[in-house]
């Protein structure tokens, strides 16, 4: 079970129109998609009186996942448009952690959504997905691939009905046409490389008042992250200068939101605009933020002929915020925010919105077998979630993630597991990427004189922005527990802390606490363009070294 503040993740496992009337001036808190929703875009649809919004996931699996709001307060993620491994076969043996699909652009075009973006795998791609259902995933079609010139692509409609794509390589931004029959691109023209900072990137390009209007992030992705804007008559230029750029950042400020940027604008219903953009929850110290760059919100005005202004991004916030219309959102998915209970019962899928990290091997995740119901089986992977040079990722881990989406939570999950081998590992892990995370596993080990037995391990793989001793321990398993199941619990006692602990099932009460760990562990390095997971594992470790033990009581 997962809640905010006091709350808890358990599994049992074994191994009419709202927005059409807005009501003044109203409240709201950023982020509004918490957790890991980098690079947010989103789209107004009139027909259905709805905005959906897609963010970034890089290699986790599925992807690309779409959220939809009627009233800008309560978003359900309703699909995910990376469903299926057809859609992208060579993501199951991309290694660059910060690899895969990112930066997508989401536009909603004469009764059909499309979604661009690039795929930086073993090659690097352009894709265009489209539905015309967003509420399901299967309508999510197989891309159209073309030669993309880099990162970032924004596809966007001329008056003639042209399609361009403008994306960002070689430090400048780049335009060109695509025939979204054949993937086709045209000549290209090079737009503009902003206004002197680094990394001009994430362009959008919007038709408003006769005037062509291109919006960049600009200065990195770091603490200097903005958005600029330039504007002309011609769709590629010459280009007049925004006079109040940068329109959108928090840089040189003492604000808890920072790296503002990769920001897109759109139109809800009664027409007032709303910039949406990444943010972490940082400060300007910028070394702990474990729930990596989110989804912030922000009102902005953007009158005939003129500049649009978007308000800066703070924590606590307010807009013309449509009537509330939880109730509205179609869909069968999850509304962000909102606590998890799963027990996996008969006829039960496992949630759309956990995570893999790349394709899984299905057949290592059984929900309700036979004789088991109510539980997940897990089935042991080869490789563990560190892996090694001789690992192949596209073997798969058995790996199952959540988002970490609250400063403050606890997330527990029961696992029968009774190890044979030794190394044989279930457990739980705040995972950022392979090579950053924290695990509490159950284990057998092997000891120097040759015999085996249970234990709780943590263990740490990286350290972040950390730069103190990393937490590490092995504790002997208690003779009354062994055979029973365990209940392990991550629980984020402070905005820097996590606890680890264990429990028999039958004695929850009687809970051991096994050690703690920095939130910087998981906060940047490998990770920086992402965010952790609270998680759970069954894997064969490869290398453990057995360091002894200190027993329970």
């Amino acid at each position: 079970m997962w809640t905010p503040g006091v709350s808890a993740l358990s599994f049992l496992a074994l191994a009419t129109s709202a927005l059409c009337q807005p009501i003044g001036l109203s409240p709201y808190t950023n982020p509004i998609l918490p957790g890991w929703h980098s690079d947010p875009s989103c789209a107004y649809v009139e027909e259905d009186d709805t905005i959906f919004c897609v963010t970034s996931t890089f290699i986790a699996f599925p992807g690309l996942p779409i959220y939809a709001t009627k009233d800008l307060q309560n978003w359900k993620q309703v699909s995910n448009v990376f469903n299926r491994p057809s859609q992208i076969p060579s993501l199951s043996n991309t290694t660059n952690q910060q690899g895969g699909i990112y930066a997508p652009t989401l536009r909603y075009h004469d009764g059909t959504f499309y979604l661009i973006v690039s795929f930086l795998g073993p090659e690097i791609k352009g894709l265009v997905f489209t539905s015309s259902d967003p509420y399901s995933d299967a309508a999510w079609s197989e891309p159209l691939e073309f030669s993309v010139r880099g990162i970032d692509p924004d596809i966007f409609w001329d008056d003639d009905g042209t399609v361009y794509v403008t994306s960002a390589d070689d430090a400048r931004i780049q335009h060109y046409s695509l025939d979204l029959q054949t993937g086709e691109t045209g000549p290209v023209t090079y737009l503009w490389n902003g206004t002197g900072g680094a990394s001009p990137e994430g362009p959008h390009l919007y038709r408003k008042d006769d005037f062509y209007y291109l919006m960049i992030a600009e200065g990195g992705t770091e603490l200097n992250h903005a958005e600029t804007m330039v504007r002309s008559k011609n769709r590629t230029g010459p280009w007049e200068l925004c006079p109040h750029n940068p329109i959108l950042t928090n840089r040189n400020t003492t604000q808890y939101f920072q790296t503002v940027g990769h920001a897109d604008l759109f139109q809800d219903g009664t027409g007032n605009w709303w910039a949406v953009a990444l943010s972490t929850r940082s400060g300007p110290e910028w070394k702990n933020y474990p729930m990596g760059r989110e989804t912030v919100l922000a009102p902005a005005t953007w009158e005939e002929g003129e500049w649009p202004v978007v308000q800066p991004v703070r924590g606590q916030m307010q807009g013309p915020l449509p009537r509330e219309n939880k109730d509205g959102i179609k869909g069968d998915g999850s509304f962000v925010n909102e606590p998890d209970h799963v027990t996996f019962a008969p006829g039960d899928s496992i949630p759309s919105h956990f995570l893999y990290w790349r394709y899984p091997e299905t057949s290592n995740f059984a929900v309700s077998p036979q004789d088991h119901p109510n539980t997940l089986r897990l089935t042991p992977s080869l490789y563990n979630i560190t892996g090694n040079a001789s690992s192949t990722p596209e073997e798969g881990i058995t790996l199952l993630t959540r988002r970490q989406t609250d400063t403050l939570f606890t997330y527990s999950v029961d696992i029968a597991f009774d190890p044979q081998v030794p190394d044989e590992e279930a457990g739980v892990t705040l995972f950022l990427t392979q090579l950053q995370h924290v695990d509490l596993g159950l284990v057998l080990l092997e000891s120097q004189n040759g015999t085996s037995s249970p234990a709780f391990q943590l263990r740490t793989e990286g350290h972040g922005n950390y730069e103190g001793s990393l937490p590490g321990r092995i504790v002997s398993v208690p003779e009354g527990w062994r055979g029973e199941s365990i209940r392990f619990q991550i629980q984020a006692v402070s905005d820097t802390q996590y606890e680890f602990s264990v429990a028999s099932v039958k004695t929850p009460a009687q809970r051991a606490v096994v050690g703690y760990a920095d939130s910087r562990i998981v906060s940047g390095d490998t990770g920086r363009f992402t965010g952790e997971f609270a998680s759970f594992f069954l894997s064969f470790f490869l290398f453990i070294v057995y360091l002894g033990s200190d027993g329970l009581t």
